[in-house]
């Protein structure tokens, strides 16, 4: 089962160890799950990181690090797909791109504007949501 997980997903679980949302990243980064992100993820991160938490950019360079030796980074295509319409947020729309084209299953994310969407596949859940339903899957 393929995962794209999201920025704010990524930037709790490098912030908060031991939060749900760095649970359900390390859970979407192991057998069953294939954790994926994109471009436009990585991009988000250091930005925000830069200009909210720049105290702790050692930190986000080694979550980076020890986190790309097995989460796969895609691609993000140029060409728009006709559920991007659904995301109010045009900088989130390259990330849905990303999911759709590259065929994950799952965006973990606690971002409204994917939650709250209406799209159906890839699913939308939340580090909570998702920690609950594969809760049988233990890391």
């Amino acid at each position: 089962m393929k995962i794209l997980i999201d920025t704010n997903v990524l930037i709790s679980a490098a912030l908060f160890p031991h939060s749900t949302p760095a649970q359900a990243f390390w859970k979407g980064n192991t057998y069953p799950f294939q954790a994926v992100i994109c471009e436009q993820n990585l991009d988000e991160m250091k930005r925000i990181f830069t200009r909210e938490f720049s105290d702790k950019l050692p930190a986000l360079e080694s979550f980076i690090y020890n986190s790309l030796l097995s989460i796969e980074i895609v691609d993000t295509p140029e060409r728009p797909v006709k559920e991007e319409k659904l995301i109010r947020d045009m900088m989130d729309r390259p990330i849905l791109r990303s999911a759709i084209v590259s065929d994950v299953d799952i965006i973990l994310t606690g971002d409204k504007d994917f939650l709250e969407s209406g799209i159906d596949r890839p699913r939308m859940m939340t580090p909570s949501d998702f920690m609950f339903v594969h809760s049988s899957f233990k890391i």
